[in-house]
């Protein structure tokens, strides 16, 4: 992995780690972000505010392609993940998809349960065809 890769990957990371902390806290983001003794490299400060600008959008996709299987009765990792990196495709200078879903599936490989991962790419990975084609 190059040092941009792991910086990057780094900073995915800390992203769904300050979005798993404002979501067990019931906290809007920012509140968490501007607590902090030291503020998020630039890239998650990127990634937390995409994820939160795209979260509708983020939301709805991932409903519609969770088949069976609603945002909301899905493990809260597997959520954040989908939801951060839904948000990182959106973005105006968004990575190659196949780094965004590549580094999504890791995360879901590192912090959540067995079976996340394959469901991870599976949805992202039809994520991905809708918003590549429009």
């Amino acid at each position: 992995m190059s040092e941009l890769g792991a910086r990057r990957h780094r900073s995915r990371e800390r992203a769904l780690e300050l979005l798993y902390e404002a979501s067990m806290k019931n906290r809007p983001i920012v509140v968490v972000v501007t607590e902090l003794p030291v503020p998020p490299d630039d890239y998650t400060t990127t990634l937390l505010s995409a994820t939160t600008e795209h979260e509708t959008r983020a939301l709805e996709l991932i409903g519609r392609y969770s088949i069976d299987w609603p945002p909301d009765r899905m493990a809260l990792l597997d959520r954040l993940i989908l939801t951060m990196a839904t948000g990182e495709m959106l973005m105006q200078d968004a990575p190659p998809m196949a780094v965004i879903l590549d580094e999504a599936v890791e995360l879901a490989k590192t912090y959540s349960t067995d079976g996340s991962p394959s469901f991870v790419n599976g949805v992202l990975s039809s994520i991905a065809d809708d918003v590549s084609a429009h």
